[in-house]
């Protein structure tokens, strides 16, 4: 099989209510998922995309979160609505919705504007 395109990581991660930290899908069935793709293959890109469930990807507060390699583009707050709009400009035009992107000051920050402060642990 050839190398992928792209692949996609599409975090279902599902936490519990009055959890700490926010969940990026309510119920872990990964709606956003089936929706991408779907998306895809109605598109024709598979097998050249691989779209793929993710378990977390540490950036819960910009949940839900959607990562596209090899641009290591990360998208945060996707809604099954904005797949179209994923689907028609970066996996086949290639270029990255700017709305969705994760700023790069709050991308594996400890804080940023959506995310106290982490607790190390010792």
């Amino acid at each position: 099989m050839a190398k992928f395109e792209r692949h996609v990581f599409v975090c279902t991660n599902f936490r519990e209510p009055g959890s700490a930290r926010p969940s990026c899908t309510t119920d872990g069935k990964g709606e956003l998922h089936g929706a991408l793709k779907d998306a895809a293959k109605a598109a024709g890109l598979v097998p050249r995309v691989r779209i793929n469930k993710s378990g977390c990807l540490e950036q819960c507060e910009h949940g839900p979160t959607v990562v596209v390699y090899p641009e290591a583009v990360w998208y945060g707050g996707v809604k099954v609505e904005d797949v179209p709009e994923i689907v028609s400009e970066h996996l086949i035009g290639g270029r990255p919705v700017e709305r969705l992107i994760i700023a790069d000051d709050c991308l594996n920050a400890a804080v940023c504007p959506h995310r106290p402060a982490l607790v190390t642990r010792g």
